[in-house]
């Protein structure tokens, strides 16, 4: 009778990079709740602080070497419910429940844009253009609309008088996630190579702007951004055209 060796294979997470996942998750958990209590401004601040740990967890896993398909999704789940699901809800608790079944909607459709957003990146990991990403990325979807509420609330702008503004911009947010307008995705900027001195003092500038009025550049800065996505795919239509043209 012969006994066969059984190699057991060790389950687990890695735990780093999966704890500032959580981190965004809650921010944007936290972001709902604070919202639910007519705390906006603490709301906005919430969806901000997902945005970063959002960006670090990617980074830290890349780092140390513990990038895992649990992790990759995680990561989605949690951008659902932190870009997705909480600025839509913070929005339509702020501007939109007085609108009735148009809120409803325009609240909707930043948050199916988002579902649709995540779900096609997660198909399109292997194949697609590591310097572009297709669509609005939910970050800055979710970023522009807690940019326009917290801009209205620092400066004290009736919502009444701009919910209108409110409700194209969210609609606008939502729609641009599933379009396929190719936004940078600024991969390509070696962060470990040697840069002039000029551009350590530009980035130090830029810095101090958004610090200065964090609340005006933030919002200023990611709309420019959304803007950015039809001039970058017009431009490049534009060129293949030309090429063929040529050619």
């Amino acid at each position: 009778m012969t006994v066969e060796k059984l190699t057991i294979r060790r389950r687990g997470i890695y735990l780093l990079p999966n704890l500032f996942t959580t981190g965004a998750l809650f921010s944007g958990f936290y972001a709902i709740t604070s919202a639910m209590n007519a705390h906006y401004d603490i709301s906005v601040v919430a969806i901000f602080v997902a945005m970063i740990l959002d960006g670090l967890d990617g980074r830290v896993a890349r780092l140390t070497n513990t990038q895992s398909e649990f992790g990759a999704q995680y990561d989605s789940l949690s951008d659902m419910v932190s870009f997705a699901v909480a600025p839509a809800l913070v929005m339509y608790l702020w501007a939109f429940s007085s609108l009735g079944k148009v809120g409803l909607f325009a609240a909707f459709v930043h948050t199916a844009g988002g579902a649709l957003r995540l779900a096609r990146f997660n198909t399109q990991l292997t194949s697609a253009d590591k310097r572009y990403f297709q669509g609005l990325p939910s970050p800055a979807a979710a970023a522009i609309l807690a940019g326009f509420i917290w801009l209205c609330l620092e400066h004290g702008w009736d919502i009444e008088a701009l919910k209108y503004v409110a409700i194209i911009l969210t609609i606008t947010t939502g729609l641009l996630m599933v379009s396929n307008f190719r936004y940078s995705s600024f991969k390509e900027i070696d962060l470990k190579g040697k840069v002039p001195f000029f551009v350590a003092i530009a980035v130090m500038l830029a810095i101090a702007f958004v610090m200065a009025q964090p609340q005006t550049m933030l919002f200023l800065l990611f709309l420019g951004y959304a803007i950015s996505g039809p001039l970058v795919t017009f431009i490049m239509r534009r060129r293949k055209k030309l090429q063929s043209r040529k050619g």
